[in-house]
């Protein structure tokens, strides 16, 4: 049972009927739904090969789909629209499948558009024209992962529609291929996996190498704890350079250990051999973050919040001097968040800006909001949106 099948998702599915008949002049043919998620802990280990401990939240993207029939004269085209800020009348982006060219669809419309591309490749799929309406509540450019909640929509919608009978591994292996290959973003598999494959009051403990998962119980309702989510709303973008040079460097210290990724080493000594500074950096940050997965995987089963906590902490550490992918506003929420009594806080998602979380008691909610604020209108920041999420069910039927 999805925590996210509330009243306010249940207003925003008719709100999202009514709108796509006025939009495409019929009915749609179901509403599919996919969360967004918070990565409790394990960045950027996804893409070597490691451990992540995400969870999917109660934010979600919602695409209402119909399949174009013979009687619509433009059978084959792909419409998208959404009610992102656009008004009454909001632009429908049209193409065709001869223009499914990768890096070729602008704007959000990509994500989709992505999809249908990565589905075309496989043997014996003949995909039709389609009409998509989306309604997402997952901030973007947040680190919550907007944009991968959109494309596990979009393919769960098509699975169910032109019955593929693709598993949740398959589809969370084809939206990593649409989103390196046709978006162009360098991403590993976590975001997709955690949309598609969460569990109600759970963490998702995944081996990305593998594709083994297990579900983590949250502890957090026992110790009257809550994860806030501290979004700093400065956009980051997978597409930009900094997420493909830090795994580029990866890679680099992969091969000079000659082994195929990070996850075979597991000894911080063999990076010893890594010449090369930065990247010798990168991989400390990689070798010690599966460690804390681990390791917080462990806490969690023995009801262990102030070790979960410690272990957000370092891993933020870690982030900020080893991989280098935080930002200033990002340390001062972390910052702000622990001297409020955070039991732990780390930044979330790939970095350069969108959300750090603190795991905190309840009773601190206000006290850590109120002084994360005024932090960040010491420094000059934009006031942070502040919220708290719940661990949530992953994609399917609306």
């Amino acid at each position: 049972m999805s925590i996210s099948n509330s009243k306010e998702t249940t207003q925003r599915m008719a709100a999202l009927h009514q709108k796509f008949a006025k939009i495409y002049g019929h009915q749609p043919e179901g509403i599919w739904r996919a969360p967004g998620r918070v990565n409790l802990i394990g960045e950027h280990t996804d893409y070597n090969m490691g451990f992540v401990l995400p969870f999917a939240i109660d934010k979600n993207a919602l695409v209402a789909v119909r399949r174009k029939t013979q009687l619509d004269a433009d059978r084959q085209t792909l419409d998208f629209a959404s009610t992102y800020g656009s008004g009454e009348h909001p632009p429908i982006t049209s193409i065709t499948f001869d223009e499914l060219v990768p890096r070729a669809v602008p704007g959000w419309a990509a994500y989709p558009a992505a999809v249908l591309w990565a589905l075309n490749q496989l043997e014996g799929v003949e995909l039709g024209g389609i009409q998509l309406l989306v309604d997402s509540d997952v901030p973007v450019g947040s680190g919550l992962s907007s944009s991968h909640a959109l494309e596990v929509a979009t393919i769960v919608a098509l699975d169910d529609l032109y019955e593929l009978g693709l598993s949740k591994v398959q589809m969370a292996q084809l939206t990593q291929r649409a989103e390196n290959e046709f978006v162009g973003a360098p991403t590993g598999i976590m975001d997709q996996s955690a949309s598609l494959m969460s569990h109600a009051q759970h963490a998702l403990f995944l081996d990305c190498r593998s594709m083994e998962t297990q579900a983590v119980p949250l502890p957090l309702a026992q110790h009257d704890a809550v994860v806030l989510v501290m979004d700093t709303r400065v956009e980051h973008s997978h597409v930009d350079g900094g997420y493909a040079a830090r795994r580029a460097s990866c890679e680099q210290a992969a091969a000079a250990l000659e082994v195929q990724s990070l996850r075979e080493v597991t000894v911080v000594a063999e990076l010893e051999a890594i010449e090369d500074p930065v990247a010798k950096r990168r991989a400390m940050h990689i070798v010690t973050e599966n460690r804390r997965v681990l390791d917080t995987v462990f806490a969690l089963r023995e009801g262990d919040l102030d070790a979960v906590g410690k272990l957000l902490y370092q891993s933020h550490e870690s982030m900020r001097d080893d991989y280098e992918i935080s930002s200033e506003e990002l340390d001062v929420a972390v910052e702000a968040a622990m001297a409020a009594g955070a039991i732990g806080a780390r930044m979330t998602g790939g970095g350069f800006g969108g959300s750090a979380i603190a795991l905190i008691k309840r009773e601190h909610i206000d006290k850590v909001s109120q002084a994360v604020r005024e932090a960040f209108d010491q420094a000059g920041y934009v006031e942070p949106a502040i919220f708290t999420v719940i661990a949530d069910e992953g994609a399917g039927k609306a």
